[in-house]
């Protein structure tokens, strides 16, 4: 009896063992590889997590998230965020990487804009255009972290009146957090002493079957809006709301994320792919669903919830898979190997007073909140 019992306990024990390596068959980036001075700063690598095994990495430079580990279908873990393994690469390498994009996430036109009669010019870093923030935007900062608890970090940046060309003192929080819905939850709240504008949205690259592992063509994309702002040939919003319907934009129902890319659709072409700002189907702060993206293979779900107005879809069309865009384990990050699902309000909204107002004055509070919610099917 006494040697039956054993054995249970020894096959019990391997079974215990052969499961849990299956499982966490993912090696997640080293902390120390992160403990540089940056700017007379302290650079770090921050993880929150749940009791499932969800594990969120996020570095304060630039509020980046570095990498988001998720189970597959067969509860196999992997990362299904583009970055880097390192303080230096993210230093030195594509700037979009994971980041948090303030004071204005993507472009603003001619590097300029009007507010309460004063025009304020910013750096011109897209062509004659202003995007992201400028030169040395949000992305390049690095931030104050404080670990509130093993599922909860928030990371905070000061912004100088004139910062960027940017009027008013700009005090930006973004609270991260893992739930046990194994949702990664991004909120956030900004207070000004000038009026000034603010749009502020995280950059990350997901790719559903694990980072570097091909191109994102065959994910299925359902994106709930009606009408996305279409662009001019250097991507500016041409104040126009035009309908999806009929057009390679439609994606009101799951569809391949490749079906209709090379289409002969000058939208399209005007950026080498997805690059558009949808206009989501809810009201205003509404916390709502703005998008849903599958992968076959992996089974894995991503979920999109946001109070934000817009979605900015980008299928990753600047990356060459060469030089910066070299990331974990050395793979080669190509154009279309990811997908950014980017809420936040209209690029160039200072130029379109039919677009939803961007202007932040002072005793008003800026609140912002999206989830990006992982399951399978």
């Amino acid at each position: 009896m006494k040697i039956i019992y054993c054995s249970l306990l020894v096959f019990a024990f391997i079974s215990f063992i052969s499961c849990e390596t299956s499982k966490q068959n993912y090696v997640p980036v080293l902390p120390e590889s992160f403990h540089v001075m940056h700017d007379g700063k302290q650079v770090d690598l921050f993880s929150i997590k749940n009791t499932k095994g969800m594990l969120v990495q996020i570095t304060n430079y630039g509020g980046k998230i570095v990498s988001i580990l998720v189970p597959d279908r067969n509860g196999n873990f992997g990362d299904v965020c583009l970055g880097y393994e390192t303080a230096i690469e993210y230093i030195n390498g594509t700037a979009s990487l994971g980041a948090t994009m303030g004071r204005f996430a993507n472009r603003i036109a001619n590097a300029q804009f009007t507010l309460n009669d004063s025009t304020y010019h910013l750096a011109k870093n897209n062509g004659e255009h202003s995007i992201h923030g400028g030169a040395k935007g949000f992305r390049f900062k690095v931030w104050d972290a404080k670990q509130l608890n093993e599922q909860n970090l928030e990371l905070s940046y000061s912004a100088s009146d004139g910062e960027e060309g940017f009027p008013g003192n700009l005090t930006l929080k973004v609270l991260y957090t893992v739930t046990e819905d194994n949702e990664l939850k991004l909120t956030y709240h900004a207070t000004t002493n000038k009026p000034t504008i603010i749009n502020v949205t995280n950059h990350a690259f997901f790719n559903l079957a694990g980072e570097g592992n091909g191109d994102v063509l065959d994910h299925e994309l359902l994106v709930d809006a009606d009408y996305f702002t279409p662009v001019d040939a250097t991507a500016i919003p041409t104040g126009e709301f035009r309908q999806v319907e009929g057009t390679p934009m439609d994606f009101r129902e799951m569809t391949k994320v490749g079906d209709r890319i090379n289409a002969d659709d000058e939208q399209l072409k005007f950026v080498g792919g997805y690059d558009h700002n949808f206009v989501l189907n809810k009201e205003e702060n509404e916390l709502a669903l703005a998008a849903l993206l599958y992968d076959p293979v992996s089974g894995r779900v991503m979920e999109v919830k946001t109070t934000e107005p817009g979605l900015q879809v980008y299928t990753a069309n600047s990356l060459t898979g060469e030089g910066p865009d070299i990331g974990k384990g050395g793979k080669p990050y190509q154009s279309k190997s990811a997908i950014c699902l980017e809420t936040q309000h209209f690029p160039d909204s200072p130029h379109h007073l039919n677009f939803p107002s961007t202007v932040l004055n002072p005793g008003e509070d800026f609140v912002s909140e999206t989830i990006y919610k992982f399951s399978v099917k």
